[in-house]
């Protein structure tokens, strides 16, 4: 999984880092949780959110109650692949 290996890479490079970009991760998913319409709409017709400190986004849609993640993913690599994942 690309997230458990960013975790162990930036634990690596200083320790703390990787418990920290952890840490920012279950921030946003909880500010998704509860605020799942706030974030712009994109033309796959999923939404995007930017994590503050490191280059990851939390791509997802939301029917209902239920907020599916699509994608954690680097802001660099491939950003738009979840895509494919609406299918």
């Amino acid at each position: 999984m690309e997230l458990l290996g960013a975790v162990e890479y930036y634990e690596r490079e200083q320790k703390g880092l990787g418990r920290r970009l952890w840490d920012e991760l279950a921030e946003h998913l909880a500010w998704i949780a509860q605020h799942p319409e706030v974030a712009k709409l994109r033309a796959g017709g999923y939404r995007r959110v930017n994590l503050r400190v490191f280059p990851y986004f939390v791509a997802y849609v939301s029917r209902g109650d239920t907020v599916w993640v699509l994608a954690i993913g680097h802001v660099r690599r491939r950003p738009e692949y979840c895509i494919k994942r609406l299918r």
